[in-house]
């Protein structure tokens, strides 16, 4: 039996008179209601005609704020942030039909390859609108209503029009369960009218299912016995490898819970940085294939057993499919199923079978004691000693790695930040967000606006977003926003003349790689602080103001936002980007 299924024989067990007495409310209010149940309290968007009218019951309503954006798709980047930072429950965005949930569409796209669940709302005709037809504003004129609503299945997991009163609070309970189990986008269509439709609020008795079924008891426990078995067998010489679905499937607690009772050396994919602390002892650092350093690739290719758990083997996140890891020798763990060397248990899932797991290997003689016996490598990152005072990659990076303090949210955008950043040891409890397998350039503009509300309400550390000079281009507009809301994160702009990722991969001198450079220290006055009073801008060119300004106990302290150009060489990179690119030997 599946999980909606379990929900809803729970719902046919409320008695009648339940369902008499409870009060009726507007559709609406039921789908706001759904949406603080699952951790929202923060709403994402941008007005528009057919979603004004539920607006209105989203400006009334106690629990959760408004959150107007510049634009939709920073909205739905915003929703994504969100719902990162706000692990196992959901965010949300909420746009107007046609004009406005297509320019989300690419913001939904990008959380649905990378497994982050957000809820797309989108005010639709209403009904008889739907059946008359007529030559509306936002239609494309042939009379096809529902062709965005088309759309949109693509690039969700479960989608609903709410055309029919008497179901929709069952289609909202099916839909929004879906996002929070799935780790997915979803798409709800609300007609103008049906916002407005009085239903019974009984369903509401019924809290949304959270937690995936229970594993097949048989399954499991064959899956657990075969796994004792090979961890005995590698005679302490295991190894454990953290990625993304880790921290979507919320699993994070079962983690590092399984890797400190077993006392197994973990590791992290980049999809999978900061899931366990950087700061703990038996951290090795981050598995990047042929990119990685040797002694931690060693650790990882060569370990008697690996334990891999919430893989997702795309190209950036296994050093451009270089990472060689011997199937004979690997446990795969995921959401719903289990992978022993060349065996799959379907229906075993790891959010069950990590603590079990654990709980046998903590009680059979002489495997802690044997795993502590095998080092892991020291993650370090050490500052460079360079003759001159220009601002390079290497140095920058190991130069942030000693500013950064626990619970500090790092968000770094695809290119050489997000390339820089992998190689930082981050303290305890920091958070790395990153969009490796979509790569959306600006994403992470929005996803800062949502990513700091989000640390707000968890009472996280400072926001610190790092993005170049042209990616910032394409969704700068959104620092005004977090103006607006009094977000104060500290934003680094790496002014090196250009897209040097791209620069890296084709078109090293070409005409294509080249922007604007625009006026970085007078942009924040020109995006609302108009008297200079709420934000603060700096710019540095050398090691010694960069360094100056991270040893400032007031920039440190991040009271308000405050934005920095770090100027740096056009041709220089990361690394990790000159390994694993064309012009890598160039550079």
């Amino acid at each position: 039996m599946s999980t909606p299924d379990v929900f809803k024989d729970e719902i046919q067990r409320l008695t009648v008179s339940t369902v008499r007495t409870e009060p009726d409310m507007e559709v609406g209010v039921y789908l706001l209601r759904r949406l603080e149940e699952l951790g929202v309290k923060s709403f994402f968007g941008v007005p528009g005609d057919f979603n004004l009218g539920f607006l209105d019951l989203v400006d009334d309503y106690p629990g959760i704020d408004w959150i107007g954006a510049c634009n939709e798709l920073n909205a739905a980047y915003a929703a994504d942030g969100y719902a990162r930072i706000k692990t196992g429950n959901v965010g949300a965005v909420l746009t107007t039909y046609g004009v406005g949930e297509l320019s989300a569409i690419n913001g939904i796209a990008g959380a649905y390859a990378e497994m982050v669940p957000v809820v797309h709302i989108a005010g639709f005709p209403s009904l008889k609108e739907q059946e008359d037809r007529p030559l509306l504003h936002h239609t494309m004129g042939d009379g096809r209503y529902n062709a965005y609503a088309q759309a949109a299945e693509l690039f969700t997991h479960s989608h609903t029009i709410l055309n029919d009163v008497h179901t929709a609070a069952a289609e909202i309970d099916r839909v929004l369960s879906d996002c929070v189990l799935e780790s997915r986008p979803v798409y709800i269509a609300l007609p103008t009218d049906v916002a407005y439709a009085k239903i019974s609020s009984y369903r509401l008795n019924i809290p949304l299912p959270r937690k995936p079924l229970l594993n097949d008891r048989a399954a499991e426990a064959a899956a657990i016995n075969e796994i004792a078995k090979l961890v005995e067998e590698a005679d302490g010489d295991v190894a454990v490898l953290v990625d993304v679905g880790a921290v979507r499937y919320n699993v994070v607690e079962e983690v590092r819970s399984f890797v400190e009772t077993t006392g197994f050396g973990v590791y992290a994919s980049p999809m999978g940085k900061s899931v366990v602390s950087e700061a703990y002892e038996r951290y090795g650092g981050l598995y990047t294939g042929a990119t990685t350093r040797p002694e931690i690739k060693a650790k990882i290719e060569d370990a008697k057993l690996l334990i891999s758990i919430g893989a997702l083997k795309s190209d950036l996140n296994t050093g451009n499919f270089t990472n060689k890891l011997n199937v004979a020798r690997t446990v795969e763990l995921h959401a719903t199923t289990t992978k022993i060397k060349f065996s799959e248990y379907a229906g075993v899932g790891m959010k069950y079978l990590l603590p079990k797991l654990a709980s046998v290997l903590s009680t059979t003689s002489g495997i802690k004691s044997k795993t502590l016996t095998i080092p892991v490598p020291k993650w370090t990152y050490s500052l460079p000693q360079e003759s001159d005072e220009i601002i390079s990659q290497t140095w920058l990076w190991a130069r942030i790695g000693q500013f950064l303090q626990p619970k500090d949210v790092v968000i770094a955008e695809t290119g050489t930040s997000a390339f820089g950043v992998l190689d930082i040891p981050f303290p305890d409890n920091a958070i790395f967000v990153s969009q490796i397998l979509w790569g959306s350039i600006g994403w992470t503009v929005g996803s800062t606006l949502g990513a700091a509300v989000a640390a707000r309400e968890k009472g996280l550390g400072r926001v610190i977003l790092f993005i170049g000079d042209g990616s910032i281009q394409l969704t700068v507009q959104e620092l005004s926003t977090m103006l607006r809301e009094d977000l104060k994160p500290i934003v680094f702009i790496l002014n090196n003349g250009g897209y040097t990722i791209e620069r890296a991969l084709r078109g090293e001198r070409r005409k294509y790689n080249d922007t604007v450079n625009w006026g970085w220290p007078r942009l924040m006055q020109a995006l609302g602080d108009v008297d200079g009073t709420r934000t603060k801008s700096y710019v540095v060119n050398t090691k010694a103001e960069m360094d100056e300004l991270l040893n400032d106990t007031g920039f440190c302290a991040a009271e308000v936002m405050q934005v920095v150009e770090i100027r740096m060489r056009m041709f220089d990179a990361p690394y990790a980007l000159k390994a694993g690119t064309p012009f890598g030997s160039k550079w």
